[in-house]
């Protein structure tokens, strides 16, 4: 008795309740009780504000539960670390192990140069006398390559005509037959352009004779040094370190340096915005033709990119022009996204589904790569010559494989067509900085300056050159400014906001507050109450 009040009966209840809620409207149900006609109406109006509330709650609620985000952009200024760049010299090493095995395909893209146009191109594109990598301690592998490895004649060069029926003209196309295992699939690799067929052709029998080196090879005890390249390098007007920059090689870019790759030295602090506190390079633009078909193009790549991070040259970077000075104003960008219910991504790459090959940070490209590759090695038996390997597999060689061609283009062009799951399983990086990239270039050296320079590098850098065009390239890399833009992500309709929605509504149809829920739910509790109350009393008067 002291938690509830009995009523004699449910009227008494509604009428106390209706003349003494919070709600407003209520207590016109029971002060117009003689005009049956007014308590109809604002019996329907109640109803009617009730159906209205409910439907906005559940438009609120259908919102909320999709997740929608709205975009925060802010600027902030402070010193930060200056980006990673790798260069590259676009000059891939003619390996020793298999010397014998690319002087053979050297001559087979020469004969088909020759059948496709009539052009003889041994004297101006090919040289078989340049100098090969040696590699130390691998001459047993490398006897066995040469003795077990040989070119296949099954992928020749051919020019096939098709018509337009529309305009009527006809139409050659240059490629590549692939067929699989049994030979009962095959299709052709074609390619508008007879310079991307030929290209194209040759990377791919590159990859089959690469295919013979180890997996891990020591390059760094080669003859080229840093000094080869890089003629001079500054950054905020200091020089360069040893320990600045590491050193890899790329199967199609050449001999390749990362310049502050892991961003931890103070040395590569920004301070101060321009290009006097920037990354200043001379570096040799020179192309010696080692491998000539895998890179047509003379100069030097380069790439910013994120520290501890794969810098994948084949999907970014720019090229640098021999005899130019190029001067790079960069522009720092950062997202954060929410990930959760209000999108896919990843912190660190650990929630991922796919096991990452690569040694470094996570990012969208190296995750891709690695998927790709795994499921290579699940559907064709071997691994993609230009990703890492997961454990256990081989590089494809058609030798071992002579179908594997036919499985990787058509895997390729699926991933490309978005067809494979892969980037369903590969989600962007929670938080991520991008770097936007302004350039200007002038002639450099200039004529009346060229022979002083030439002079001061070739007393101090041992540099020689002896070719008739130029072979050198300055560039520059500087902050335009500190202050960075952030791109953050919010949700849209969060907790807080839902609530104070559904207090707004409430009060537009009721004129009330939360404590006027309260007094619904105890007008419920008292009507369960008096109904257990009657239906006691009800057993009793039968029994009795």
């Amino acid at each position: 008795e002291g938690l509830i009040e009995f009523y004699d009966s449910f009227r008494d209840m509604f009428e106390f309740f209706c003349k003494n809620t919070t709600i407003h409207g209520t207590i016109r149900l029971v002060c117009s009780d003689s005009n049956r006609m007014k308590t109809a109406f604002w019996t329907l109006l109640l109803l009617a504000s009730f159906g209205m509330l409910y439907w906005q709650f559940a438009l609120m609620f259908s919102q909320y539960w999709a997740y929608p985000v709205v975009l925060t952009m802010s600027m902030h200024s402070e010193p930060k670390m200056f980006p990673a760049i790798t260069i590259c010299n676009l000059d891939p090493y003619r390996f020793e192990l298999v010397s014998e095995h690319l002087v053979q395909l050297d001559r087979m893209a020469e004969e088909s140069i020759a059948f496709l146009y009539g052009i003889n191109t041994s004297a101006s594109l090919f040289h078989m006398n340049e100098k090969n990598i040696h590699v130390k301690d691998l001459s047993s592998i490398g006897n066995l390559s040469r003795s077990s490895f040989k070119l296949s004649q099954n992928f020749s060069l051919l020019r096939m005509s098709d018509h337009n029926n529309r305009s009527g003209k006809k139409h050659s196309s240059v490629g590549f037959r692939l067929c699989n295992a049994t030979g009962g699939n095959c299709f052709y690799k074609t390619y508008s352009s007879g310079m991307d067929a030929i290209l194209e052709w040759y990377r791919f029998h590159y990859m089959n004779i690469m295919s013979q080196l180890p997996v891990i090879v020591n390059i760094s005890d080669h003859e080229e040094q840093i000094e080869d390249m890089v003629y001079s390098c500054q950054y905020d007007g200091e020089p360069c370190r040893p320990s600045d920059y590491v050193h890899f090689h790329h199967p199609v870019f050449g001999s390749c340096y990362t310049f502050n790759s892991r961003g931890t030295d103070p040395f590569w602090t920004a301070t101060k915005p321009g290009i006097p506190y920037g990354l200043s390079l001379i570096l040799r633009a020179e192309q010696k033709d080692h491998i000539p078909l895998l890179s047509t193009v003379a100069g030097v790549k380069v790439m910013i990119h994120n520290h501890n991070q794969t810098p994948f040259l084949e999907h970014e970077g720019f090229d640098i022009r021999p005899g130019i000075a190029t001067i790079i104003g960069i522009q720092q960008d950062e997202v954060n996204r929410l990930g959760g219910n209000y999108g896919k991504c990843t912190t660190n790459g650990n929630d991922v589904n796919v096991k990452l090959l690569y040694n470094n940070s996570y990012t969208l490209q190296a995750c891709l790569h690695s998927c790709f590759q795994h499921i290579m090695v699940r559907k064709c038996g071997c691994g993609y010559y230009y990703y890492p390997l997961p454990p256990g597999a081989e590089y494809c060689n058609y030798n071992k494989q002579p179908a594997w061609g036919h499985c990787f283009y058509q895997l390729y062009n699926r991933l490309r067509n978005h067809h494979l799951n892969c980037f369903d399983q590969c989600p962007k990086p929670c938080r991520e900085s991008l770097y936007k990239v302004s350039a200007g270039t002038a002639k450099w050296p200039s004529a009346k300056s060229q022979d002083w320079i030439r002079q001061a590098l070739r007393h101090q850098n041992g540099y020689n050159s002896t070719s008739n065009r130029l072979d050198i390239a300055k560039v520059t890399i500087f902050y335009q400014q500190l202050n960075y833009e952030s791109v953050n992500e919010s949700p849209l309709l969060s907790e807080n906001l839902l609530l104070s929605s559904m207090g707004s509504q409430w009060s537009l149809w009721f004129g009330s507050s939360v404590l006027s829920v309260v007094e619904m739910f105890e007008l419920l509790i008292d009507t369960l109450v008096l109904s257990l109350l009657f239906c006691y009393q009800r057993f009793r008067s039968k029994k009795t």
